[in-house]
């Protein structure tokens, strides 16, 4: 069995970086998906693609990996720069705008 250890990332469909802070533990397919001939949905006999073990540190997923034997790699995070503006959101709605407010 091998593994991949990572932090995961930010959805594409927020700035927010809830569900970013904790470590994953997610075994790696030992056989690909396949296609249901019936309903044409994709599946796989390999249960252990649809384990995520989530851990407050990297070391703690590193440790748990080496007491149960499992082959692991890891993939460290990006890291990212915060996008902070002097007057934060509220400013987009300040009644002493020096410039007209269009859209």
């Amino acid at each position: 069995m091998r593994a991949r250890i990572f932090k995961p990332a930010r959805t594409a469909m927020s700035s927010g970086t809830a569900k970013t802070r904790d470590w994953v533990l997610e075994f790696v397919p030992e056989v690909p998906r396949e296609i249901d001939p019936l309903t044409g949905w994709t599946g796989s006999r390999d249960t252990q693609a649809q384990v995520r073990l989530h851990f407050e540190s990297q070391e703690e997923a590193e440790d748990y990996a080496r007491d149960h034997k499992i082959e692991y790699t890891i993939l460290r995070p990006q890291g990212r720069k915060a996008n902070l503006r002097a007057g934060g959101y509220g400013e987009n709605f300040a009644t002493n705008r020096r410039g007209s407010w269009t859209h």
